[in-house]
């Protein structure tokens, strides 16, 4: 189940994720479909806006990684990762990794860099998104 997010602007960003668009033609996620998909257990969320912009409100659940972070995170070894955000890493294969941000722009510069690191996520219909 779904908790309702923290601060205005955590339900500013819930409120945006119902929101369909496309930058760049990157793929997006709906609420529905991002309630669906969390529900499941079948997605990971990356808030990564900085740290100070996540503290004031975020999606419950979502690993704050501030996209000028990601890079070396998604190079650590497992181990440092989860020493250091208290969480596991996402593996190569993973799929539905759901980056986001404040507008977008972040969100879709994190997707394209999990991508050129090799998170492409398998299976049929899986895809690195971003949204909200």
């Amino acid at each position: 189940m779904l908790q309702a997010p923290r601060g205005r602007a955590g339900a500013a960003l819930w409120r945006r994720a119902v929101a369909v668009r496309t930058m760049a033609g990157a793929p997006t996620v709906s609420l529905p479909e991002l309630r669906s998909l969390l529900a499941s257990g079948r997605a990971r969320l990356f808030d990564v806006r900085s740290r100070e912009e996540a503290a004031a409100g975020t999606i419950p659940g979502a690993l704050n990684i501030p996209v000028s972070e990601l890079e070396s995170a998604l190079q650590m070894e497992p181990a440092a990762f989860q020493a250091l955000y208290s969480a596991e890493k996402p593996k190569l294969e993973d799929e539905h990794l759901i980056f986001f941000c404040q507008m977008g722009k972040r969100g879709l510069q994190a997707m394209q860099l999990a991508r050129s690191l090799g998170y492409t996520g398998y299976g049929e219909g899986s895809q690195l998104r971003w949204g909200l």
